[in-house]
């Protein structure tokens, strides 16, 4: 993408943050990785809903600035997503109400009770407490980067992330909606889940249609209970060649046992 659409995509999905009060002053932030070493970021302490292309930052990938505006100083969160993940282009960092409510809550949106959500999206894990803008926040997030798109945060909001910056901003939305839709049923008594049957026709879709690999089948939550599904790792070739990157398949309670076994060993 060249830059002169960037700066204007990052405006107009800025806009669209604040309009929905998925932020409001200055909260959040927004980028997109515009080549291997640049990156065009949101300025700090600047209201999504009054920025101008000739404000935004551009920062190398170790958030040195290129040019003369300040980033924001939550950047390091989208350096460490894109560090982890090549796939991911853009990132989007928001306080929506309902998906903050979740984090506040310390719940994870994790509940298989929207087809459309399984689909595109898959669960939102949530993270430990990391004070802003410090490597706490970014530590507590890199266990669960690699295997999703969107997280909540405790008690600080949610950041989602995808190929460029519409796909992003989708999941953002997504994650809302169905955070609203979850409280709004809780409210009215009850919230019945997908079964484990639909749940895996779900998965194979999703798959086959692109929009997960079966990387996301090894997350947190729990899609995969009570289903055929199962979790598959990558193992790497270790110094003498060996397993020449071999798959290996785990039902979700033969992986939750052996990650049982490894913390009982470095005990």
């Amino acid at each position: 993408m060249k830059e002169s659409e960037a700066r204007k995509l990052v405006i107009e999905v800025g806009h669209l943050m604040y309009e929905r009060s998925y932020v409001v002053s200055s909260d959040g932030n927004v980028s997109i990785r515009l080549d291997e070493n640049r990156v065009l970021a949101t300025p700090t302490m600047t209201s999504k809903g009054r920025m101008t292309e000739d404000g935004l930052a551009i920062t190398d990938m170790d958030g040195n600035a290129l040019n003369e505006n300040k980033a924001s100083s939550e950047l390091a969160m989208h350096l460490l997503i894109y560090k982890m993940r090549p796939d991911i282009h853009a990132v989007c960092h928001a306080h929506p109400p309902h998906g903050t409510a979740f984090s506040v809550a310390g719940l994870a949106i994790e509940q298989p009770i929207l087809s459309e959500v399984i689909l595109t999206l898959g669960c939102v894990p949530l993270t430990d407490y990391g004070t802003p803008s410090t490597d706490e926040l970014t530590e507590s997030m890199k266990p669960f980067v690699p295997h999703h798109n969107a997280l909540l945060m405790a008690n600080h909001g949610a950041v989602a992330y995808g190929k460029d910056l519409w796909e992003a901003w989708d999941r953002m939305e997504t994650l809302e909606h169905t955070a609203k839709i979850a409280i709004l049923s809780r409210a009215l008594g009850n919230t019945n889940n997908l079964p484990s049957d639909a749940i895996e026709k779900l998965i194979n879709i999703r798959e086959k249609a692109g929009y997960l690999d079966s990387s996301a089948r090894c997350q947190s939550c729990g899609y995969l209970h009570d289903t055929n599904i199962t979790c598959e790792l990558d193992v790497q070739s270790n110094d003498n060649g060996n397993s020449n990157g071999a798959k290996i398949s785990f039902t979700r309670e033969e992986l939750i046992e052996l990650l049982n076994q490894v913390v009982h060993l470095n005990q």
